[in-house]
């Protein structure tokens, strides 16, 4: 797949072999049956072009990468835990990435927001705690 993603287009049997053998000595049969075994689980699909075959990915490989941690996440029985222990192993760098996809995902009119405007219920418990406070509901 790492070829197939690299490459962003439809490959043959051949070139993913010529590619591979610059490493290591590798058998056509092998490449092909790994392309096969992909095409059969829907990672990638195929066009024939002669006698041969153009295997194209289905899915991008950040798709891909989201769709593993989605099923790692889905499977734990404490998914806010889950997700506190993966942000622990991050480093700062990739912490950073995050809060810019959110950012992203949230678009720029929520990140603006208050954090109150986004969750009124945590703001209404603020002023039940601290009915005296100077702030008013809106969290100013």
């Amino acid at each position: 797949m790492t070829r197939v993603w690299k490459w962003n287009r439809p490959v043959t049997v051949r070139e993913v072999l010529e590619d591979l053998q610059r490493e290591r000595s590798i058998a056509y049969t092998t490449v092909m049956t790994v392309l096969d075994n992909l095409h059969q689980k829907g990672w990638v699909r195929r066009e024939a072009e002669g006698r041969a075959y153009r295997y194209e990915a289905v899915s991008t490989r950040a798709a891909y990468a989201a769709a593993l941690m989605n099923d790692a996440w889905s499977q734990s029985d404490n998914p806010a835990a889950a997700l506190v222990a993966f942000f622990g192993m991050m480093s700062e760098e990739q912490r950073q990435a995050l809060r810019d996809a959110v950012r992203i995902v949230q678009g720029p009119e929520e990140t603006r927001e208050a954090p109150e405007a986004r969750q009124p219920e945590a703001a209404e418990a603020r002023q039940e705690e601290n009915p005296g406070s100077a702030e008013d509901a809106d969290g100013r």
